[in-house]
């Protein structure tokens, strides 16, 4: 049974239709690299997956629960859907260690001894153990993105929603972040990521789906869609990288 079903989904703001009846499903475990220009509509679809959009027709399922607008279906999803912006949005006020903590003393209650020990676990898994006590000011952008993805592991997800979380790096700090995604897909983690590291897509990710004009135009196992693309659009799309 797939994890997250996505089906006809159309989204709009204003007069620009920008997802025009994408349906997806993401089954447990699955890594997906969603990829297409931009304006495709790959980014939006993520924030209606997490509810950060409404959408305006269609329906998103994630586990067994419907994706709706009111506060406590949304409050429910955020706890089980991780999600990673291109900007890292950590406290600049908090340790490391604090704002990984954050999140599950507020939203689940969780003792501030425990939440310590989760932090310092989840941090650990993407190597940070060392910068608990550290400000994010002191930390490279590549680190501050790690915090990030520890931030979204200490709420326990059973999937991450992972938008662009390498373009705002310089290239020298991509690889150890893309480091800590390959580790998490290694571990099952069920991971859906709009990324333009076709490299990285190509050899990490079970499935690419390209995105054009707010539809999947074409999709398939990574292998199949860089080494065969099947339309004009997507051939057009991989010579211009």
């Amino acid at each position: 049974m797939p994890l997250i079903v996505v089906d006809e989904v159309r989204k709009r703001f204003g007069d620009n239709e920008v997802l025009k009846g994408v349906s997806l499903n993401v089954e447990p475990g699955e890594v997906i690299a969603i990829i297409g220009k931009s304006g495709s509509g790959k980014s939006t679809l993520l924030r209606c997956i997490n509810g950060l959009e409404s959408i305006d027709d269609g329906t998103i399922m994630v586990g067994d629960a419907h994706v709706g607008t009111d506060e406590v279906r949304l409050r429910a999803l955020r706890l089980r859907v991780g999600m990673i912006f291109q900007q890292f949005n950590l406290f600049p006020h908090l340790t490391t260690g604090r704002n990984v903590m954050l999140s599950p003393m507020v939203v689940k209650g969780m003792k501030e001894s425990d939440a310590a020990t989760l932090a310092r676990d989840v941090l650990t898994r993407v190597g940070l153990e060392h910068k608990f006590d550290d400000w994010p000011d002191s930390l490279s952008g590549g680190q501050q993105q790690r915090v990030a993805i520890a931030r979204a592991l200490a709420m326990q997800p059973i999937a991450l929603l992972c938008d662009e979380i390498t373009s705002a790096l310089d290239p020298e700090l991509v690889n150890e972040v893309l480091a800590v995604v390959r580790g998490l897909a290694a571990d099952g983690m069920t991971l859906l990521m709009v990324t333009h590291e076709m490299r990285f897509a190509r050899e990490v990710c079970d499935r690419v789906v390209f995105m054009h004009h707010g539809r999947v135009h074409e999709t398939g196992p990574s292998e199949e869609v860089f080494g065969n693309p099947q339309t004009p659009e997507l051939r057009q799309f991989l010579g211009m990288l």
